[in-house]
């Protein structure tokens, strides 16, 4: 079995009176692509904010590699090799693709700058577009345009926030196919509503449900939970 490249324990966020995350355990295991699923509100993004540095846990424990990480902010995180890209589009749109990409390898330090900067963009299939201004790209382009910066940490884990939202059908198998292409030499964590690119991409998945852990497993385990089948996927038992 692998080895577990990245770990959260007993990790609890509140705001006011809400437990946005209440005790979720996760461990994820190198090279593996795990994708996180639950209904709007579940604390899907709370939970990887905590995890990416974003923001601090008010209990529990988050360890990179067997090393602690809980207190060390996002972006002591990004030189350890931890990549988020936002569930929004976060670009900056009035500079060139090159310069974008640029930008994310300059904050971990890269040696070759112009050659690791290709590199990421050839990954995505955006070499060429390298001169154009990232405010004129489609929409499609922004999003892999932001994976591309997130290849550009050269991570150990890449966490992507709803990657596939406002994608066309055609963009959508691109980006599957991408994102295969990434392991076992990165980890993969997959925040997703679009189920078919769950249950095709995913080794193994996680269900939240009210900050909780409703279930964990491989997709068959996931599709056949009647826990999961009720709060998410929209099966009722009461009638069968």
């Amino acid at each position: 079995m692998a080895a577990v490249i990245l770990s959260a324990k007993a990790l609890v966020r509140s705001f006011g009176g809400l437990r946005a995350v209440d005790g979720v355990d996760l461990d994820l295991l190198s090279g593996e692509i795990h994708a996180l699923i639950g209904p709007n509100g579940a604390g899907k993004t709370t939970f990887v904010s905590l995890l990416s540095g974003r923001i601090a846990p008010d209990q529990g424990q988050i360890t990179l590699a067997g090393e602690d990480i809980t207190r060390l902010p996002a972006h002591l995180r990004v030189r350890k090799g931890i990549a988020y890209t936002f569930q929004i589009t976060s670009i900056y749109p009035r500079l060139s693709v090159f310069d974008n990409v640029a930008l994310a390898a300059q904050a971990r330090g890269a040696g070759n700058l112009k050659a690791e900067v290709h590199a990421a963009l050839l990954r995505v299939g955006m070499a060429e577009l390298s001169n154009q201004e990232a405010a004129t790209l489609s929409y499609g382009h922004q999003r892999l345009l932001e994976v591309a910066m997130g290849l550009a940490l050269n991570p150990r884990v890449l966490i992507l926030d709803e990657p596939t939202q406002g994608l066309a059908s055609g963009e959508i198998a691109g980006f599957v196919a991408l994102v295969r292409s990434l392991v076992p030499q990165t980890t993969v964590l997959l925040i997703e509503h679009n189920m078919d690119v769950v249950m095709d991409l995913a080794q193994r998945i996680t269900v939240l449900n009210h900050g909780k852990v409703l279930a964990q497993g491989s997709p068959t385990e996931i599709r056949s939970n009647r826990a999961v089948q009720a709060a998410y996927l929209g099966v009722d038992h009461a009638e069968t």
